[in-house]
């Protein structure tokens, strides 16, 4: 496979949301992982643990997020098609084989954590990516964290581990279109330039 040249790949990154069921390679999703693993922390701490979640312990998960999604609407039999379309994504992470739980070191003191939890959102930005150069999809997902306590019981996960983010990985089923920018004039103050 051809590589994206970085900015092509940054705009053809999309939130995937229905996947094929093919397995995706170990080697392929450690380049991915490995590709993280190069971004930019605070003080070069690599404050990042990544679990690579399938099988059973995946369905777990899904089910986890699919609880969380169905208790914030209406009792079945009254939800419109959209409500019960992204409650199947939730209940399955759309089909995705795999899910990636990115992990951050718990911290007390604020700033620290504040630094952690950058440090691993880099990281997860850059796997993002990874992912879309290799012709994968993921979505970055912090909705199962509404669920955090069953989270953390299903991925076992120690009380010095805080979770940032979530994405399922497969090939893409879809091919959504780019949703629209804010223009820079929106986003972007210039000072003393």
């Amino acid at each position: 496979m051809v590589a994206l040249e970085l900015y092509a790949a940054m705009k053809a990154r999309r939130s995937i949301r229905k996947f094929k069921p093919d397995p995706v390679p170990r080697e392929l999703i450690a380049r991915i992982l490995e590709m993280a693993t190069w971004s930019p922390s605070g003080l070069n701490w690599q404050q990042w643990h990544f679990l690579v979640v399938t099988g059973p312990k995946k369905d777990e998960l899904a089910r986890s997020y699919g609880r969380i999604v169905e208790f914030g609407m209406p009792p079945a039999g009254q939800r419109n098609p959209q409500q019960e379309g992204f409650l199947q994504w939730a209940k399955t992470l759309g089909g995705a084989p795999v899910a990636i739980v990115a992990l951050s070191p718990a911290h007390g003191q604020p700033g620290t954590r504040k630094m952690n939890l950058e440090s691993v959102a880099s990281a997860f930005s850059h796997l993002l990516l990874a992912a879309t150069n290799e012709g994968l999809g993921t979505c970055w997902m912090t909705g199962p964290l509404d669920n955090e306590p069953e989270l953390r019981k299903v991925l076992a996960l120690p009380d010095d581990k805080e979770i940032v983010a979530v994405t399922p990985l497969g090939y893409p089923a879809e091919s959504p279109a780019a949703a629209p920018r804010k223009s820079l004039d929106e986003v972007v103050t210039w000072i003393g330039f």
